[in-house]
Formats: C-alpha cells, sequence, structure tokens
C-alpha cells in the first residue's frame, strides 16, 4: 500500500493522541503523519534495512524485527492501535500474527490485496496470474507467502476470535463499500477482540 489517499483513508480510522503500533512500517511515512498531523505516539517494526534508515531519518521510533518472531516484547494492551498495512500476506504466521494483535492493542486495522478484484479474476480466467498495482509481482518472483480475498478475512477473523467493527474496499484512492469484494484491489478491516 504505497499510495498516498490510501494512507489518509486508513490515518482517518485512527483516532487522535493514540499510542500506535505499525507492524511492517515500511519508511515509516504513516507514523509520521498520524505523528504530525493526530498526535499520536509509539512504534514502528520492520525488518530491511533501508526501511528502518528511513524511519530514522523521519523521526519515527522503530525497532527492527522480524514479524515471524512474534510480538513478545510487547505487554498486552500497551497499544491503542495496532496497524497491519500490507503485511499479512507475507507472513507465514498469519493467525498468530492477528491473535497477537489483538492482545497488545485494542484496536487492529489490517489491509491486503484483494485477490477477488474484478481484474484479478479476468487474468486467472485466462490462465494467467494477475500483476496490477496492489500486486506487482510475476508469481515466479513475489515476496507475497498467500493470496487472500475480501470476503475470506472473516473468515480468518472469526477463527482468531476477533469481532470486525469496520471493512470496506479501496479502489484508486477512494473508499468502496458496495461489492468491494469485486470492486476493490484492496481490503481493510479494523477490528477488536471478541468479547467474552
Amino acid at each position: 500500500m504505497s499510495e498516498r489517499r490510501d494512507l489518509e483513508l486508513i490515518a482517518d480510522l485512527v483516532p487522535a493522541g493514540s499510542r500506535v503500533l505499525d507492524l511492517g512500517c515500511g519508511n515509516g511515512e504513516l507514523l509520521a503523519t498520524l505523528r504530525d498531523r493526530k498526535g499520536c505516539s509509539g512504534y514502528g517494526i520492520e525488518i530491511a534495512d533501508a526501511n528502518v534508515a528511513a524511519c530514522v531519518q523521519r523521526g519515527v521510533d522503530v525497532i527492527q524485527l522480524n514479524l515471524e518472531d512474534g510480538l513478545a516484547l510487547f505487554d498486552d494492551h500497551s497499544f491503542d492501535v495496532v496497524l497491519q498495512l500490507d503485511t499479512l500476506q507475507h507472513l507465514r504466521h498469519t493467525e498468530r500474527m492477528l491473535r497477537e494483535t489483538a492482545r497488545v492493542g485494542r484496536i487492529g486495522i489490517v489491509s491486503f490485496p484483494n485477490f477477488a478484484h474484478w481484474p484479478n479474476r479476468l487474468r486467472v480466467l485466462g490462465g494467467r496470474m494477475p500483476v496490477t498495482r496492489t500486486l506487482p509481482y510475476q508469481w515466479f518472483d513475489t515476496p507475497n507467502i498467500r493470496v487472500a480475498t475480501f470476503a475470506d478475512f472473516d473468515v480468518l477473523a472469526r477463527r482468531c476470535g476477533l469481532a470486525v467493527t469496520d471493512s470496506f474496499g479501496l479502489q484508486g484512492g477512494r473508499v468502496v463499500r458496495r461489492w468491494p469484494n469485486l470492486r476493490a484491489s484492496v481490503a481493510v478491516f479494523r477490528f477488536e477482540a471478541a468479547a467474552g
């Protein structure tokens, strides 16, 4: 997720003054925006050396960590919001990371490329894997371990004991609420740990 407007729409979901943990924070652009515009504080988690350096240059607190190792260094409910933007498809232990997100934060916000977007469906129907702005790699060199659809996340959320409080798609910098599984290239979910 690199489009500026998409990041702004995600930032709108984060309450002002929140303590935020951004898993796979990239160059720290979103955390810097949340800090500067909404008075948020927190940390980014990033593995890539160049992105860690970019975070430091932006003045973003960053911890270099492989998300596959989990979030054991954080106590329960350490953060108001935990972001996982464009990271789930890169993780081997998706369920564990979603549970950890709910453990360390009160609210989780996840986004990922929606494999069910109609251009992707057409490409698969034609016998080829899609290559798009949100899925920019050929099948043989993709960093994605898995692909998912908008409709798939509800099943995973229930399995992980999460209550989805909002969901929508993003397409071309706009929110898509009608038929997002078909019409949106990016899926966005806001969730909390289920009561009980």
